[in-house]
């Protein structure tokens, strides 16, 4: 068994894992470790907890150190040169005439790098812009393609709900969403209603969708011919959430509505 503890590096971004070593590390504490990208600070969302190698990618970096209030202060300035990078970025985009849209600008936070977020329709050529971005900041330039659900994540934003959006509040990972998880819990197909800010299927019919297949195996499909404590009918329409059944009745045309467990489908 392993020890490590999980770190992420913005709110609501993936979760990584990494070796504690002798370190007395805290869920919420602020920490400093060596990344693909160099030195990264990030908050330890999952402490200290035993796993076994085949649950984690080896080898495992270790934590160098717990986050110092002169390191929080790095960060701090860090963020606000990355807003200012941002700004000169996007100018940069103009003179230059590129058909890019720019979302977010990063330091590492060694400062070795500054990572460019941004979405375009195709392929962008921007070898001339990343020798300009250069000559500015005098540092390693990266500027990484993003799809529309990564921006929405990164910019946050209101769902359709009146909620902060799951992406950008919660979800770390995004997930396979398909039309079909609307059909199974009875949403309307217009695509105005079912997608998200970024124009995609909205991620809530991912994480919701294990209820309403539940739901539907412990009842009849609409249409099935059933018996009720009022006589016998047919499935008219199913509240998932409630575990209800409406029944139109053979006798009289008259529909009512029974729990779930009260509804026996008919032999055929």
């Amino acid at each position: 068994m392993l020890s490590v503890v999980g770190v992420r590096f913005r709110q609501a971004g993936k979760i990584y894992y990494f070796d504690p070593g002798d370190l007395a590390i805290r869920k919420n504490q602020a920490v400093i470790v060596e990344t693909v990208r160099g030195i990264e600070f990030g908050t330890v969302v999952i402490g200290i907890r035993h796993v076994s190698e085949e649950e984690v990618v080896l080898p495992l970096r270790r934590v160098i150190r717990t986050a110092t209030p002169e390191d929080v202060e790095q960060m701090e300035k860090n963020l606000k040169a990355a807003g200012e990078a941002l700004s000169i970025c996007e100018e940069k985009i103009q003179n230059h005439g590129l058909e890019m849209k720019l979302v977010d600008a990063e330091y590492t936070f060694d400062r070795n790098k500054i990572i460019f977020y941004f979405t375009a329709d195709g392929r962008v050529d921007f070898r001339e812009l990343v020798r300009d971005l250069a000559s500015v900041f005098r540092t390693r330039i990266e500027l990484r393609q993003i799809g529309v659900r990564d921006e929405a994540k990164m910019l946050g934003g209101i769902g359709p709900c009146g909620r902060v959006l799951c992406c950008s509040s919660f979800l770390g990972d995004f997930e396979p969403v398909s039309i079909k998880m609307a059909k199974d819990q009875n949403l309307s197909l217009n695509p105005a209603k079912i997608s998200g800010l970024c124009g995609r299927l909205m991620c809530c019919l991912k994480f919701e969708n294990d209820t309403y297949v539940e739901a539907k195996q412990m009842m009849p499909d609409i249409g099935t011919r059933v018996t009720t404590p009022e006589g016998d009918g047919r499935v008219v329409v199913l509240n998932l959430l409630e575990r209800r059944v409406q029944v139109e009745l053979a006798d009289s045309g008259r529909r009512v509505e029974h729990p779930a467990e009260v509804v026996k489908a008919q032999a055929r």
